[in-house]
């Protein structure tokens, strides 16, 4: 009996949309972070005004990394595992997110997290398979 070692096309298209939507959604934030006024920033998410302006960049930043580390390596065909790893540190991103609301008393937002990291620990899984597939 041959073992078919291959991920399936539903599986890689799958990962694909998944990861597709998880870098917009984190380009889209990383944008308003870095361009937005602070101002108009606090209106949608209060803990923004609330912080120093070097912060909320800084988080911008990150999420901008993240966005891109999702779909550019894989994209490119540039060192592809490096998408796992990037899943991975989203994952890590949205943890610490969550923890950050419910300290503060927003533990009604960190629906998006929660949703967030399962979709960056099923890139982290999906691509991580793939990348251990194509070793051996």
């Amino acid at each position: 009996m041959t073992s078919n070692k291959r991920p399936s096309k539903v599986l890689h298209i799958t990962l694909w949309i998944v990861q597709i939507l998880l870098s917009v959604s984190l380009i889209w934030a990383s944008l308003t972070k870095l361009f937005q006024p602070i101002a108009a920033l606090s209106a949608m998410w209060p803990w923004t005004g609330q912080l120093p302006i070097g912060v909320v960049r800084a988080t911008g930043l990150v999420d901008l990394l993240g966005g891109l580390g999702l779909v550019l390596p894989s994209l490119l065909r540039i060192r592809p595992g490096l998408t796992s790893i990037t899943a991975g540190c989203v994952v890590l991103l949205m943890i610490c997110a969550a923890i950050f609301h419910v300290v503060r008393g927003e533990a009604a937002v960190i629906g998006v997290n929660i949703v967030f990291a399962l979709m960056a620990a099923f890139v982290a899984w999906g691509r991580g398979q793939k990348a251990h597939i194509a070793a051996n």
